[in-house]
């Protein structure tokens, strides 16, 4: 019999005040779902998604903290635990741009380093530090569900921001490493790739993407929505997925497909 898909309750998705974490979130809340949103600052964004959230029928509470800041990681899950008595799914979504698009041959050790720190490190340490929590739980009544946003970039290289490209495709393998160790204990761990979407991170580069949607470079011309990835998040945390193991979804309207 097929595994019946379920509503996860207690979701914590990192950066998740404004973008991509803000359309994650509204669509957990459209489920139901309790939501605690980290971020490293307090403002009217995230205040604007709180509300968004309890509109469309969650809740949600704030719990501040630098993910970067490795060390603190056992602080920020006890924070984030107690809004809701527990977390059932994480999302990994806290990320950031290169300071400065440009040549592959000037990138500086700071940028890098910069890089890997928040976009790699960071979700492979939260992700180890909650899957030994809930494995020292032992069999949970609830599923439990990791969900990593990486990119398009682990597959499309961009030669303008090469130390994005570096530290997202690490995040492709820490999935498959973690789903590996995590399957037999049931967390699904899985991994969402986006393509170009709609934020404040693509925003310098609006007019570069624009032309490369009119020029075909995705089937689907259109920039995609924060939206476009939370349905996708909802989706592979549902239990729908029960007998997928560290697999990745392209959200990028097709521009990773081969084209001649």
């Amino acid at each position: 019999m097929a595994a019946q898909a379920e509503a996860p309750r207690r979701v914590l998705i990192t950066g998740g005040r404004r973008g991509i974490g803000r359309g994650i979130a509204y669509a957990f809340a459209e489920t139901g779902a309790d939501i605690v949103i980290n971020d490293i600052v307090e403002d009217e964004a995230l205040r604007e998604t709180l509300g968004g959230i309890a509109a469309r029928g969650g809740r949600g509470a704030f719990v501040a903290g630098d993910v970067a800041a490795v060390e603190t990681h056992g602080r920020l899950l006890d924070a984030a635990t107690k809004p809701f008595a527990g977390i059932d799914v994480l999302v990994n979504n806290a990320g950031v741009s290169v300071g400065v698009r440009g040549d592959l041959l000037e990138v500086t050790p700071e940028g890098f380093d910069r890089q890997i720190a928040v976009n790699l490190r960071a979700p492979f340490f939260l992700t180890q530090a909650i899957a030994q929590r809930w494995l020292a739980d032992g069999a949970p009544a609830r599923r439990r569900t990791i969900i990593t946003i990486s990119s398009i970039n682990v597959e499309v290289v961009s030669l303008n921001r090469g130390e994005y490209c570096v530290a997202k495709s690490g995040l492709a393998m820490a999935t498959k490493l973690f789903a590996l160790r995590l399957a037999e204990a049931g967390i699904g761990v899985f991994e969402i790739r986006p393509g170009i979407i709609a934020t404040d991170m693509t925003a310098p580069a609006k007019d570069r993407y624009d032309a490369l949607i009119a020029g075909g470079a995705t089937p689907i011309r259109r920039w995609g929505e924060p939206s476009d990835i939370g349905r996708a998040a909802v989706a592979l945390a549902s239990g729908a997925f029960a007998f997928s193991v560290g697999e990745a979804i392209r959200v990028d309207g097709g521009l990773a497909l081969r084209q001649f």
